[in-house]
């Protein structure tokens, strides 16, 4: 077990974040991401453009916790500086289905000749753009956007039936790049 262990994550500029508990809020522009970081016996402070984690005692365990958090935080201002984009494209091999979004709902219907409309649940601060046979996913958290990429894809899946012959669905294509 080791004594103690700090790691410091520096902000890109122009990134506000106001500390409430354990929960973190970051904004920049219009844009606003929260984030609760809850590792027990782990600090979380803030001074200037850095994030602070300390530990007195801390294993093998909590070192991989903090890391794993200080990724989520990468990814919030990478998504605060340019938004995360998903493709996905319509596939449709028997019947031609139309997508269009309905409030927070993306709808598909006549998806392999059904007559009832299968939905998917959009994410609040998720934007999705239809061209197409081509459906973009984009948000600057990039959870919420793959929540709601994989939510479209779920909701077109063929069940039942032989996936060799009934191909049609809407599939992500594109995921955003990782970080370096």
């Amino acid at each position: 077990m080791r004594k103690s262990y700090e790691i410091k994550v520096e902000m890109s500029s122009g990134i506000n974040v106001d500390v409430d508990g354990d929960s973190l809020t970051f904004t920049k522009g219009n844009s606003t991401i929260s984030r609760k970081i809850s590792i027990p016996f782990v600090k979380v402070s803030t001074s200037g453009n850095e994030i602070l984690f300390s530990c007195q005692k801390t294993n093998k365990k909590k070192i991989a916790e903090i890391k794993a958090q200080v990724a989520h935080l990468k990814n919030i201002f990478l998504g605060l500086q340019e938004r995360f984009i998903y493709e996905l494209e319509v596939c449709n091999v028997h019947f031609p289905m139309t997508v269009k979004v309905d409030g927070s709902k993306l709808v598909i219907t006549n998806f392999l000749g059904e007559k009832v409309p299968r939905s998917a649940q959009i994410l609040e601060g998720v934007e999705i753009k239809i061209e197409g046979s081509k459906i973009k996913v984009i948000s600057a958290d990039i959870e919420k956007a793959g929540q709601t990429a994989a939510n479209i894809e779920k909701a077109s899946k063929v069940t039942e039936k032989d996936r060799r012959i009934f191909q049609d669905g809407i599939f992500i294509t594109k995921k955003p790049e990782a970080i370096k």
